[in-house]
């Protein structure tokens, strides 16, 4: 099953990634059943005016990391389940020249897609390296800020991927996410009832299981906001933590 799962992630995303690479092709949605919850849209006008629109197409997530992460001037920065690259140049801009922005995205059709977006953005300190959220091919201690935008829920190995970022992080780094998080008192099979795995909603963890994962994998100070409702006890959320 797992595997599986792995398998439906990634051909759902490389779909999205062909859609924009080949406009004929059929264009999925990270939430099919809720398309207008997730997306570009949640972007600010002047960061949507200052990218380039196949960045914009692409955008698949249900909140803008970068405007919670409070990034600064020379940090280096890591998006998990890059996409398309549109976290990732924003980011970019915030941090500036002699910071980095890094990108980790397992589907190749995504990888060339932010690769050629960043091109046409101009943005030189930027990097996209293929891998999965749950093993990325960065040093540890390496990341000053960990961002994402709707992917941890798509996770198979939530635990994995929290352990990932505390080894990614240097001590006192921070954790800035936009994520579906569901109410305390809805079983897994009643998240499954409210969205599929791939639309980011059967996969989701609860606030109390989001923060005892943080808290187990070495984060302190965290914060579980919700911001709008996505379903039925389901909810966008913004997740910030600290390194220990």
């Amino acid at each position: 099953m797992t595997d599986r799962l792995i398998e439906t992630v990634r051909e759902r995303y490389a779909q999205a990634a062909l859609s924009v690479l080949q406009p004929d092709a059929a264009t999925p949605c990270c939430a099919d059943e809720e398309a207008d919850m997730f997306g570009a849209g949640l972007y600010d006008r002047l960061d949507r005016e200052s990218l380039p629109d196949a960045a914009l197409l692409a955008s698949l997530g249900c909140g803008n990391p970068t405007a919670v992460a409070d990034l600064r001037e020379g940090e280096r920065v890591l998006d998990l389940g890059s996409g398309g690259g549109i976290d990732v140049l924003l980011s970019a801009r915030r941090v500036g020249p002699t910071g980095r922005a890094f990108g980790v995205d397992m589907t190749d059709e995504m990888l060339t897609l932010a690769r050629r977006n960043a091109a046409e953005a101009g943005a030189t300190n930027v990097e996209f390296v293929k891998g999965r959220i749950e093993d990325v091919p960065l040093p540890t201690g390496s990341i000053d800020v960990v961002i994402s935008n709707c992917v941890i829920n798509l996770s198979t190995d939530k635990p994995a991927v929290f352990a990932e970022m505390a080894r990614l992080l240097r001590p006192g780094g921070r954790v800035g996410v936009s994520d579906i998080v569901s109410d305390d008192d809805l079983a897994p099979e009643q998240r499954a009832e409210r969205g599929s795995y791939v639309g980011c909603i059967a996969g989701a963890l609860s606030f109390a299981e989001y923060r005892a994962g943080l808290e187990t994998a070495g984060f302190r100070d965290v914060a579980i906001t919700p911001t709008r409702a996505v379903a039925d006890g389901m909810w966008s959320a913004i997740v910030q933590a600290v390194r220990a």
